[in-house]
């Protein structure tokens, strides 16, 4: 599934679409094809993962679930889910993925402060969920898009390494100091993988995502499936803690 950095990466792509007007829609997602006809985007917005394509009085979000991806002035012999056509023979095809319209305002909708690739996001209220999660593990809460929107599996397995905690840790026992040092992680992070992501060397810069050895001492990496949703999870059980 595609993560924040991504979908920023996604936006920035499409950009070039903004304000021209749309000839044709179609593809097999259930929504009105006929009001995007003649109609221009004028806004393209992010919230975690999922990429706001903001029209005048309503707005389409794209969620690429798994394994979306979109094509620009290309197309798969895969029906797309939502196809768009402007002039010069210009299109936007979208495949594998889940469109939605959106017809209330958005900031109605979304928490821009929970969003950790958005100038709002806010740690401080992160900080203040995580402390409220009771016995969660912190595999699970980091995964949470109510607190960490944007945040995917390979950011939540490198962040738990840089900040030596253990995925099975139950998030109110983190110490305060440690749990700061979370936030920061993830600050940092994504934007490091928002820039690995862009230069095509994200894998090369894995610290602990499919990884064998741990870098810092040298022991086994782990790979387990744990939490609610049981997503692969890599750790070093030398030098993250278990809390």
């Amino acid at each position: 599934m595609p993560e924040g950095p991504s979908i920023i990466i996604a936006r920035e792509d499409i950009e070039r679409f903004t304000g021209k007007k749309i000839l044709s829609a179609s593809g097999s997602s259930k929504i009105n094809m006929d009001r995007l006809v003649n109609n221009k985007i004028v806004e393209i917005r992010t919230w975690g993962k999922h990429l706001l394509l903001c029209f005048r009085g309503f707005t389409l979000r794209v969620h690429f679930l798994m394994f979306g991806k979109y094509l620009i002035n290309s197309s798969k012999p895969l029906k797309s889910r939502l196809s768009l056509k402007f002039s010069n023979g210009q299109e936007l095809n979208f495949y594998t993925s889940a469109i939605k319209e959106i017809e209330e305002p958005l900031d109605e909708i979304y928490d821009w402060t929970a969003d950790i690739m958005n100038d709002q996001w806010n740690p401080a209220a992160a900080k203040k969920k995580m402390q409220a999660a009771g016995d969660k593990l912190i595999a699970d809460v980091l995964m949470d898009q109510q607190i960490f929107s944007g945040l995917g599996n390979i950011i939540k397995n490198e962040v738990l390494y840089r900040a030596r905690v253990h995925p099975k840790s139950i998030t109110q026992n983190i110490p305060s100091s440690r749990i700061n040092i979370i936030l920061t992680e993830v600050k940092t992070y994504v934007f490091e993988f928002l820039l690995y992501k862009k230069a095509y060397v994200l894998a090369a810069h894995w610290e602990v995502y499919t990884k064998k050895k741990c870098p810092r001492d040298g022991a086994a990496i782990r790979k387990e499936y744990i939490g609610t949703q049981q997503r692969r999870c890599f750790f070093c059980d030398q030098c993250q803690v278990v809390y």
